[in-house]
């Protein structure tokens, strides 16, 4: 009997904000399996913002998602079947495979597919705290914000994957930490569970002045480091804050996903305060990886690292939640859940 997998397919680019139709959901069977070759059956396929940028034919750090193909993305799951001897039957694995519930993959490729231990620490944290969202945060925290015990970090997006991630680390090296967030609900989480020191609501917040003052209030001492999700206004508020000598690490600019511009207000900023700013791109930098994860690892099996994560359940489900999370309605972690 053959096995049907379902996928979802890139059917058309987005003009603008991105909706439902751009994506459709197919059947094709399985094929049987070559010599070298995996089936993987997924359990969860991860949503992250990077494949906004993805979905756009424009030159940028990655080649475009293409055409009525599966929408590309993290996923963890179980080898139901296996012609490759480095893997059997109830390996669970991690690897890139897209929004589908089933995966073939020639496993002698390196890297394709990396077996994970799930005795301390749950399958599906290694697409978020223990993954790539995780070593994002430590990345930018660690290799380019450098943050000294006593200094003060900012972080945009802070209820997110990254975010949530960035201040725990950051708290963990002897930091004070401040969010920012949208809402007072994600703001209270941010503090109570997460462990930061203050979470500024931007959304409470309409103009420059007054998300300047709201943070001059919760960094007394200024900011020292900044880890940037959002841009535009948020970024203009933290650059009036920075301290001489400040970092940012540039992750992502969402505000800007859907191509509008994004000026900066006061890029002279920059230079009279004699900032460094730096935006990189995780799997660029594949040599901290095994550090990153290390740390990660340790924290999540011994309860000091904290994570939420927000489930959808199916894989039709995947497109609506993903633009919902474009839209900051997630908390912590986007993931589909297939079995």
């Amino acid at each position: 009997m053959t096995t049907i997998n379902h996928q979802i397919l890139l059917a058309s680019r987005p003009e603008g904000e991105p909706t439902v139709d751009n994506f459709r959901l197919v059947e094709t069977p399985v094929p049987a399996l070559a010599d070298g070759q995996v089936l993987v059956r997924n359990h969860f396929v991860s949503l992250d913002p990077y494949m906004r940028g993805r979905m756009n034919d424009s030159k940028s750090y990655a080649a475009p998602q293409p055409l009525n193909e599966v929408m590309i993305g993290g996923t963890v799951g179980e080898v139901v079947e296996s012609r490759n001897e480095h893997f059997k039957p109830g390996d669970k694995v991690v690897g890139m495979g897209g929004w589908q519930e089933y995966l073939v993959v020639n496993a002698s490729q390196r890297g394709v597919l990396q077996k994970v231990d799930t005795t301390h620490i749950p399958l599906s944290a290694y697409l978020g705290a223990v993954g790539m969202p995780g070593v994002t945060a430590w990345y930018g925290l660690v290799k380019i914000i450098n943050p000294k015990a006593g200094e003060t970090v900012v972080v945009s997006a802070a209820s997110g994957a990254v975010g949530g991630a960035v201040g725990q680390l950051a708290k963990v090296r002897g930091c004070r930490v401040v969010g920012i967030a949208g809402g007072p609900q994600k703001c209270a989480q941010v503090v109570e569970e997460l462990g930061f020191d203050a979470c500024i609501d931007y959304k409470a917040h309409g103009d420059l002045k007054s998300l300047s003052k709201a943070l001059k209030e919760a960094c007394p001492n200024g900011v020292d480091g900044y880890f940037e999700n959002v841009g535009g206004m948020i970024l203009d508020a933290v650059m009036l804050r920075a301290n001489a000598f400040s970092r940012i690490a540039m992750c992502g600019m969402i505000s800007g996903y859907n191509g509008e511009p994004i000026p900066m207000t006061y890029p002279q900023l920059l230079l009279t305060n004699r900032m460094k700013l730096e935006g990189f791109i995780v799997s660029e930098h594949m040599e901290v990886w095994p550090e990153a994860l290390k740390e990660l690892g340790t924290l999540v099996a011994t309860g000091k690292f904290k994570y939420r994560e927000t489930v959808a359940q199916g894989i039709a489900s995947a497109p609506e939640a993903f633009l919902g999370l474009l839209k900051g309605k997630n908390f912590g972690k986007q993931l589909v859940k297939l079995v």
